[in-house]
């Protein structure tokens, strides 16, 4: 049983001690509002970048990923186990060759 506010005091003295709660919809708020600011703080000390990838788009690392994958399996299934690739420019062209690796 809770005891009854003493009388004569003011509005003031009687909520001097009172914490209210924080509501579900505050405490959703907050919680995204920090996951916001995280998300923010990671994404500006995240790494830049490679000088060397700047201008391959995901899509395009992708597609030249899975045309490696095709050519290491064809060579694979032609026997082929030790090899080494040479890169070339020529002019707007780049060349990349597979060549035998002998040790």
């Amino acid at each position: 049983m809770m005891k009854k506010p003493p009388r004569g005091l003011s509005d003031k003295d009687m909520l001097k001690n009172y914490v209210e709660e924080q509501s579900v919809e505050a405490q959703l708020l907050t919680a995204a509002k920090k996951a916001e600011k995280r998300r923010l703080v990671e994404e500006s000390e995240a790494p830049p970048e490679p000088l060397a990838k700047g201008g391959f788009t995901k899509e395009l690392t992708e597609k030249l990923g899975m045309e490696l994958l095709a050519l290491k399996i064809e060579l694979a299934t032609s026997g082929v186990k030790s090899y080494g690739f040479k890169v070339e420019r020529f002019g707007e062209k780049i060349t990349l060759t597979v060549t035998d690796k002998k040790f």
